[in-house]
C-alpha cells in the first residue's frame, strides 16, 4: 500500500470515530445501543450474586431493541429473530435479559412514558421470556406465542412484501448497477478491491451466495460488479465494513444480482462462561453463535478473512429489516416487551434440554409477584439506567467540547 493510500485510510477511521460519537450523542437510547463496552463495565460493577447464573449457552451479548427484527432464511421464510451477533459468546443468559430491559426502559423514557410503564414492561418481559423458554425448535410445549405488537406486525408485513427490487432501489444506482458513492458508501483503495475480488473466487464463499436461490456452485459463475466501504451501524464504526454487488450467471437462466455484507469480527466485550469452549477466531465465533440463536441468519453467514482480518460474510435479503421504534405508546411498550422477550427466550431455550429450561425458568421468575418484576431484574435495570444517564450526558459534553475545538 502506498503512503497516500495509508493516509486516506487513516482519515477514514477518524471520520468514522467522529460519526460514531455523533450518533451516540443524538439520544439517550442511541447511547445505550452504541455503548456495549460501557454496558459490561457497568454490569461488572454490580455486586456479585445480583444476577441469576443461567446454564452456559450462546447469548446475543448485545440484545437491545434494534438488534431484533424480521429475518429471512435461504428459502424466503420470515421470522422475528436476533439480527446482530457481533458480541455473541457462550455466557450467562441473564445478561441478554438485562440488556434488553435497559434498552426498553431507555426507549420508554425517550417516548416520554412514565416510570410505571417501565415497571410493567419489565414485568411482562419476564413473563414473555419464561414462555419463550418453553419453545424448542419452534415447537410449543405450553401457552401460545404472545400477540404481536403493532410495531412488530407492521415491520413483519413490510418484510413479507419486499423483493429484490426494493433492496436495489435502496442501495444501488439502478442504471449503472453500481453502489452509489456518497455519505454511506465510500471508494475502496486497490488493495481492498483486489482482496474482495479474490474472496468471491473462493469455493466456500461462492457456495454461500449460490445457496440462497438453490443454484449449484459448479454450474454458475459469480462475478464482483462493484464494492464499497460501508459506513453503517454504530458499535461497528471504525472496523472493516464492505458492501459487494455480485452478478450470478448460469447457463439457461436469467442473471441474478446479490448484495453481500462483509463485516469485521472483533473480540467480544460480553464475558464468556468459565471453561466455555468457543472458536478462537472472532468470525467463527460470530457464525457459531448466529447458528445457535438465529437459524435464519446463521445459515446465511460464513467466516472469512480479508487483508489479514477476520470478517463475517452474509448475503443481504430484502426481507431483513430492523425493528426501529421511534415512539412507543403505553400499550405498545408493554406488548413489545413481552413479545421481544419471548423471542429471546425461544432463542435461549432451543439450546437447553427440557430439565435445564424448566430450572432456568424457575430461577428467572423467582421473586416475581403478580404485579411486579423479579427484584434482580428491576434493581439491575434501574441501577444501569442511572449510570447510563450520567454516561450519556458526559458523552454529550465531550462531544460538544470536541466540536467547539
Amino acid at each position: 500500500m502506498t503512503r497516500h493510500r495509508a493516509v486516506e485510510r487513516a482519515d477514514r477511521e477518524a471520520v468514522l470515530e467522529r460519526q460514531r460519537a455523533l450518533k451516540m450523542a443524538k439520544s439517550a437510547h442511541a447511547y445505550v445501543r452504541g455503548n456495549t463496552l460501557k454496558f459490561y463495565e457497568w454490569l461488572d460493577g454490580l455486586p456479585r450474586g445480583t444476577l441469576p447464573e443461567g446454564p452456559p449457552i450462546w447469548i446475543c451479548g448485545d440484545c437491545h431493541l434494534g438488534n431484533l427484527g424480521p429475518l429471512a432464511d435461504a428459502d424466503g421464510e420470515v421470522a422475528i429473530q436476533i439480527r446482530d451477533l457481533d458480541q455473541t459468546v457462550i455466557g450467562n443468559p441473564s445478561h441478554d435479559l438485562v440488556r434488553l430491559g435497559l434498552s426498553l426502559a431507555s426507549a420508554a423514557r425517550g417516548s416520554n412514558l412514565p416510570g410505571v410503564v417501565t415497571a410493567r414492561m419489565l414485568e411482562e418481559m419476564v413473563r414473555g421470556y419464561g414462555d419463550g423458554l418453553k419453545s424448542r425448535d419452534g415447537a410449543r410445549d405450553g401457552d401460545g406465542e404472545p400477540p404481536e405488537p403493532d410495531a412488530v406486525r407492521t415491520i413483519r408485513h413490510r418484510a413479507l412484501g419486499r423483493r429484490w427490487k426494493h433492496l436495489a432501489r435502496e442501495r444501488l444506482e439502478d442504471e449503472d448497477l453500481k453502489i452509489p458513492r456518497g455519505r454511506r458508501f465510500w471508494a475502496l483503495d486497490d488493495d481492498e478491491h483486489e482482496a474482495l475480488d479474490a474472496l468471491f473466487h473462493e469455493d466456500a464463499v461462492r457456495e454461500l451466495v449460490l445457496a440462497i436461490d438453490g443454484r449449484h456452485a459448479g454450474e454458475a459463475r459469480v462475478r464482483l460488479l462493484d464494492a464499497a466501504y460501508w459506513m453503517k451501524g454504530c458499535s461497528s464504526l471504525g472496523f472493516l465494513r464492505y458492501a459487494a454487488l455480485l452478478r450470478i450467471d448460469e447457463r439457461g437462466e436469467k442473471p441474478r444480482l446479490a448484495l453481500v455484507d462483509l463485516k469485521e469480527a472483533v473480540a467480544a466485550a460480553a464475558p464468556q462462561a468459565p471453561k466455555a469452549k468457543m472458536p478462537k477466531d472472532p468470525a467463527e465465533r460470530v457464525v457459531a453463535g448466529a447458528r445457535a440463536l438465529s437459524p435464519h441468519l446463521g445459515e446465511r453467514m460464513l467466516p472469512a478473512r480479508i487483508l489479514g482480518k477476520p470478517v463475517v460474510v452474509r448475503e443481504l435479503l430484502p426481507q431483513d429489516l430492523k425493528l426501529d421504534v421511534d415512539q412507543f405508546s403505553r400499550g405498545e411498550a408493554v406488548r413489545a416487551a413481552r413479545y421481544l422477550a419471548h423471542v429471546v427466550g425461544a432463542a435461549h431455550g432451543r439450546q437447553m434440554k427440557r430439565s435445564a429450561r424448566a430450572a432456568w425458568r424457575r430461577a428467572v421468575t423467582r421473586g416475581a409477584s403478580a404485579d411486579g418484576a423479579p427484584s434482580w431484574l428491576w434493581s439491575s435495570v434501574v441501577e444501569l439506567a442511572g449510570r447510563h444517564e450520567v454516561g450519556y450526558l458526559e458523552h454529550c459534553r465531550s462531544y460538544a467540547d470536541a466540536e467547539a475545538a
